[in-house]
């Protein structure tokens, strides 16, 4: 009898999970239905929408232009050929999941970048992953809680902050031409830069944000190899549609690679921050010059007008927002600005002319604060550098309403604005010769007629690049003071044998195998000789 019984209950329970798992089954159908149709009904609208904007040629509705998308030099050639063949703007569908409006025409750009606050969001297609690294800082947060940060962040690139660091970035650049003329001096004359610029600009920016001397130029760092990772994964991830995918994502390899180093990062920024406002709460700052702060410092003591700061936990958000945002750009943008100049040697020399002449009668090769406005030939071909070469290609937005374009077209609430800083830098009905390196397009006379949003580096509007002003000057101070030591010229890649240049646009535009410059270093007496040309 017991016999009998221990079956039927056993049968009676596997009937049960069976049931069980039937209903299961049949409520993931249900929700994986669900899903499928609002995705599909939403890419059937936004298809509908969007018609207004011409389309490439795409395989299917369905997959539309999924896989196109390159990060390569062909995918900046493919920009050119959108650029040519439509002129300011065209649509773009990555499936039924993402439904782009490619813009590359200041005309279109500007009432989109120039938007009010309130209206404009971050996306997640370009910006989602980063938040595990920078949480709801100034770049991913939107509406109040982005308008109130970005007030409190302000001071932190007021002119009087940026002249204290000026010096700092004069000494991380004394460490890399140091680093340069003992390479040199052991034989190797031709150098790939963007490793060692990339380390001298997290050089600076550990020394201009946290007061920290991280000797990264020249020995291992776990904090500056940390943040290189956590780039590295973020271009990786954004390549692999799966990826996407948060629950997807952070059971593979790369997701746990990705935490390993997140976690390294966030525990350094938060001993500083919680360092520093314990000495902050122990000293009186009001007595102290502005000049002794650093980013933290001024960070820590804004107050809006309710007399509130930010949270030890926002303040690490910014922190690591200013170390993420600051680093790769001006490193990218430092790098093609030499390697212009090393393929154009007689604005090589006219610039190096210039900061001989800002040099005479010192006894230190040091650019202070004032030089800097002293520079203009030097300045004008940054920015043509920065035209040419755009460190970032492109930005994204989203509105949270309609919104009108020139031709009586309209981009719809929710769309992804793809902003193509690079194919409007390289559009020809703005640009005359767009592929060619000209810095006389800066000057003053030249410039009058042309659109405020033609010449877009820095993206504009309520929500352009805080951090522009302390980008440029570190890029005069950097570009000068190479001039002043060197001589270059273009490098061929050893592994390669050919200087080929390949552009590689990631989280900013890099080369493929690295960029190559020969370096010949000049002494005084030789840059005496070179002022005398």
């Amino acid at each position: 009898m017991s016999l009998l019984l221990r079956v039927f209950s056993q049968v009676f329970c596997w009937a049960t999970l069976c049931q069980v798992l039937q209903v299961a089954a049949a409520g993931l159908v249900a929700i994986v239905t669900i899903w499928t149709t609002r995705l599909l009904l939403q890419h059937a609208w936004f298809t509908y929408r969007l018609s207004c904007f011409s389309k490439p040629h795409a395989d299917s509705w369905l997959i539309g232009h999924l896989g196109k998308m390159q990060s390569t030099e062909e995918g900046l050639l493919q920009v050119d050929e959108l650029v040519q063949t439509y002129k300011h703007s065209c649509s773009w569908f990555l499936g039924p999941f993402y439904h782009l409006v490619r813009l590359f025409h200041p005309d279109y750009v500007k009432p989109l970048l120039t938007a009010h606050a309130t209206i404009t969001v971050k996306d997640e297609f370009i910006y989602g992953h980063l938040r595990p690294w920078l949480g709801e800082s100034l770049l991913i947060s939107n509406g109040e809680a982005w308008y109130r940060r970005r007030r409190l962040l302000t001071p932190a690139f007021h002119f009087d902050i940026l002249k204290n660091y000026i010096a700092r970035f004069n000494t991380s650049a004394d460490t890399m031409h140091d680093k340069w003329r003992h390479l040199v001096a052991e034989g190797s004359t031709t150098v790939e830069i963007f490793d060692h610029v990339t380390l001298m600009t997290l050089d600076s920016l550990l020394k201009c944000a946290f007061s920290y001397s991280s000797n990264c130029q020249e020995s291992s760092s776990e904090y500056a190899s940390a943040i290189v990772e956590l780039s590295d994964q973020i271009i990786a991830r954004r390549q692999n549609i799966l990826h996407h995918w948060d629950w997807i994502y952070w059971k593979t390899q790369e997701g746990k690679r990705f935490k390993r180093a997140l976690n390294i990062v966030h525990s350094f920024t938060s001993k500083v921050v919680q360092k520093r406002r314990t000495l902050l709460n122990q000293t009186d700052f009001t007595s102290t010059s502005q000049r002794k702060k650093d980013f933290v410092d001024i960070v820590l003591l804004s107050k809006d007008e309710d007399g509130r700061g930010l949270t030890d936990d926002q303040i690490a958000a910014e922190a690591n927002t200013f170390m993420f945002a600051g680093h790769d750009t001006t490193a990218s943008a430092i790098c093609w600005t030499l390697y212009n100049l090393a393929r154009h040697t007689h604005y090589q020399e006219k610039c190096r002319k210039e900061v001989l002449e800002l040099m005479q009668g010192r006894e230190r090769q040091e650019i202070e604060w004032e030089d800097l406005s002293k520079l203009p030939f030097t300045t004008m071909c940054i920015r043509e550098a920065l035209r040419l070469h755009s460190p970032v290609q492109a930005v994204t937005r989203k509105y949270t309403q309609d919104m009108p374009l020139p031709g009586n077209q309209t981009v719809p609430k929710g769309a992804i604005c793809l902003i193509s800083i690079y194919g409007t830098h390289h559009n020809p009905t703005v640009w005359t010769n767009p592929h060619e390196f000209d810095p006389y397009r800066f000057e003053p006379i030249n410039q009058e007629g042309r659109s405020s949003h033609a010449f877009i580096p820095f993206s504009s509007g309520p929500r352009n690049c805080i951090g522009q002003k302390f980008a440029l000057a570190e890029l005069r101070v950097v570009v000068s003071l190479t001039l002043l030591r060197f001589h270059l010229t273009p490098g061929v890649n050893p592994e390669l044998g050919s200087g080929e240049v390949r552009r590689l646009p990631q989280l900013v535009l890099r080369a493929e195998g690295g960029l190559w410059l020969q370096l010949e270093p000049l002494s005084p007496p030789n840059m005496d000789a070179v002022q005398m040309t």
